[in-house]
């Protein structure tokens, strides 16, 4: 049983720190082709809203710890027609409003601004 454990745990761990290295590579590649995108600004309207939220519960020296981390996107659709979808801040998902009209700043898939018109 010991020899099988002492085969796995080697495995197991060049496995979580693939995963890891992967993870950060795929992060830095995408940072610097938005980097190499152009700054658009386009007429969109804003179509939906969505939140995502994540539970971590972890177990400290008998003190049980509990952390939920929420993720906001709003999806904007150009005149083409084409849709996108952006990750952004609390505080402007919480001013954003579905039907919105306005200019779109955007560098790739990173989200700048969203400017409403004003109607009257």
């Amino acid at each position: 049983m010991f020899h099988i454990m002492n085969a796995i745990f080697p495995l197991f761990f060049i496995l979580v720190f693939g995963i890891i290295i992967f993870t950060l590579i795929k992060g830095v590649k995408e940072w610097h082709k938005n980097n190499q995108q152009p700054v658009l600004n386009v007429e969109a309207k804003i179509v939906a809203k969505r939140n995502h939220t994540s539970r971590n519960s972890s177990n400290h020296g008998g003190h049980h710890h509990h952390h939920t981390s929420t993720s906001y996107y709003v999806t904007f659709e150009v005149e083409s027609g084409d849709r996108m979808e952006f990750r952004v801040a609390a505080k402007e998902y919480g001013i954003l409003a579905e039907g919105d009209i306005g200019k779109l700043t955007f560098q790739g898939t990173r989200y700048h601004k969203f400017e409403r018109k004003i109607t009257l």
